[in-house]
């Protein structure tokens, strides 16, 4: 089982720690979402099934993050953002993609 590369895990443990040092009202991801940031963090072994969820949702939120980006926002101040990030952000879409072809 493959496990996330060091960008990726720097990616969701940025988000990890750019969430702790937020408000509760600012702060994003849902309990599965920082359970897999928690998971990309740690270099945890993921499943199959888990890239497909990581590629499911990464491809739903795109463009959400995409706005965000458009608007000069960043993981302080947009949870679109703060959200993708959790999950890999688009170099965790990338290696998802190398992973599942």
């Amino acid at each position: 089982m493959p496990v996330a590369p060091a960008n990726v895990r720097k990616i969701a443990r940025e988000a990890l720690e750019i969430r702790e040092t937020l408000p509760k009202s600012k702060q994003a991801g849902t309990l599965v979402g920082l359970a897999r940031a928690n998971q990309l963090a740690s270099g945890e072994n993921l499943s199959k099934q888990t890239l497909l969820r990581m590629r499911s949702y990464l491809l739903r939120a795109r463009e959400n993050y995409r706005q965000a980006k458009r608007a000069g926002l960043n993981a302080t101040n947009s949870k679109a953002i703060q959200a993708y990030m959790l999950w890999g952000s688009t170099a965790g879409l990338r290696w998802v993609n190398s992973q599942l072809s």
